[in-house]
């Protein structure tokens, strides 16, 4: 055993979205973790188990897994693998502007392991993005695949936990985006738990902070509002619960670097 967890790193530099076929020469791998992206693996072909976090999955093709950032996990096959890997670094879903996309990969990443029931239409999708660089067609391609994706899929029993559950209604809270509050405390009591908790569920999922990931949705919103609407911006700051235009200012210059007003003249 390594004295040290492997922490693998399979992405393209520059690339925040990357598929592959899965290498038919993988076998056995020692336990690691993917700190910088989410893997989304299908496989059609292939036996033997995958065990993420200490679950052991049997590997049933046709079947999806999804890695999230920080889980460990392991494969120990034992017939030719066949199939494709996706690698989504978060820059991706930073850039893009469609809050569904970043709510289908959410109530996505609440299953480790689906068992495919439609597997011609998933293959088409991972084959049409493996040849795809147009970011646009690949949000939008990413976007049917997933949706797909839980359309077509069972989770194997068992493999959904409360932990995944409460951290989906947060997600789901964000996403609907109208009346966002900039308060993990407001969201913790709309979910029965408490700051603490919600903020240790996030750095569990994405290992990030609950406050980190409220002010992604945050911003995401703020950016639609001025790009789509003629809002001033002291209504933009009413909108997303600001008490404030000079705070709801501050807030958005420290993540983005620009105020409202230079990023609407863009």
């Amino acid at each position: 055993m390594h004295p040290f967890l492997q922490i693998k790193d399979k992405s393209d530099q520059g690339k925040f979205l990357k598929v592959s076929r899965f290498r038919k020469d993988i076998r056995k791998t020692e336990p690691h973790k993917h700190n910088s992206y989410v893997e989304l693996v299908y496989l059609s072909g292939g036996e033997g188990t995958h065990t993420i976090d200490h679950c052991c999955y049997q590997v049933q093709p046709p079947v999806i897994f999804l890695i999230r950032r920080e889980q460990v996990h392991h494969w120990e096959l034992t017939t030719e693998p066949d199939g494709f890997v996706m690698i989504l670094k978060k820059a991706f879903l930073d850039q893009s502007l469609d809050g569904e996309l970043k709510s289908l990969l959410t109530q996505l990443s609440s299953f480790p392991c689906l068992l495919v029931k439609d597997f011609h239409s998933i293959e088409q999708f991972f084959e049409l993005l493996a040849t795809e660089t147009n970011v646009t067609v690949q949000e939008g391609l990413l976007k049917a695949l997933l949706a797909k994706i839980l359309d077509v899929s069972d989770p194997l029993s068992n493999s959904r936990n409360k932990d995944a559950d409460l951290f989906e209604a947060f997600r789901e809270l964000l996403s609907q985006n109208v009346g966002l509050r900039n308060s993990v405390g407001y969201y913790a009591e709309q979910l029965h738990t408490t700051p603490q908790n919600l903020n240790a569920l996030c750095r569990k999922s994405l290992n990030v902070s609950a406050s980190e990931l409220l002010s992604e949705y945050i911003i995401s919103e703020a950016k639609r509002l001025l790009l789509y609407t003629g809002n001033s911006v002291a209504e933009v700051a009413y909108l997303l619960g600001f008490k404030d235009a000079s705070h709801f200012v501050k807030y958005f210059k420290r993540y983005t670097l620009n105020t409202p007003t230079t990023f609407r003249k863009q």
